[in-house]
């Protein structure tokens, strides 16, 4: 039962590493959209925010047809990347990457732009009043006390790109050793006479892996509200 075979460390391994690149790439452009919702007023807000959290309601499999049309070889920009660059996201590990973060950036956003609504603004006027620059002010001030909002999001982000599947099989297939996540390996093996086993080791891994992640997203969220109250 617990005798894991090379393929399915194979989908284990493949899976955290799309996770942890997902996440590391998409946390920077997160911090970033987060305090700009939180911090400013445009026209269009609504709209952004919108379609920030457009992949949360859309089927998964319109999202990766999307990327599909945007990032394939012969897509909007997946032309342009591969005639150039030589960058290929299409039926690669980099393209599962890809879907997961952004199926998960709507889950990375939200806790870090409630920790940075929650930051007291006085403490950055007084700041700024004392000759700090916008950019020491996000630093100094904004930055530490919403950091346990930032890694909440980042382990939520995490959790739900090691879960993706719609949007990655519809993206970048089901590439054993290539593409093939824990997700997708589940769905061959419940396809396959015999699979049953293997296909329940990786369901309990997987639990084991979203159990973990969400259990620490609770515990930063806690932290952050004790910190922002000063307890």
């Amino acid at each position: 039962m617990f005798d894991i075979s090379p393929t399915e460390w194979t989908a284990i391994q493949l899976s955290l590493r799309v996770a942890i690149v997902a996440t590391l790439i998409a946390t920077p452009l997160g911090i970033a959209v987060a305090w700009l919702l939180a911090r400013r007023d445009f026209w269009g807000k609504s709209a952004v925010d919108a379609l920030i959290h457009l992949p949360l309601v859309l089927p998964p499999v319109v999202t990766g047809y999307l990327l599909l049309l945007t990032f394939g070889k012969r897509g909007l920009l997946g032309a342009w990347l591969a005639d150039h660059l030589g960058i290929v996201f299409a039926f690669r590990w980099t393209g599962a990457a890809l879907a997961c973060g952004v199926m998960s950036f709507p889950l990375l956003v939200r806790p870090i732009r409630l920790s940075i609504e929650a930051v007291d603004r006085r403490l950055e006027q007084a700041a700024g009043t004392l000759g700090a620059a916008p950019w020491q002010v996000f630093l100094t001030i904004t930055l530490p006390l919403a950091l346990p909002g930032v890694l909440a999001g980042m382990v939520l982000g995490f959790a739900k790109a090691i879960g993706e599947f719609g949007a990655t099989i519809t993206f970048v297939s089901n590439i054993p050793g290539e593409t093939q996540t824990i997700s997708s390996a589940i769905y061959s093996l419940i396809q396959t006479p015999d699979g049953d086993t293997a296909a329940l080791r990786l369901v309990v891994v997987s639990i084991a892996i979203a159990m973990t992640a969400l259990v620490a997203s609770e515990a930063f969220a806690r932290r952050a509200t004790r910190r922002l109250h000063g307890n």
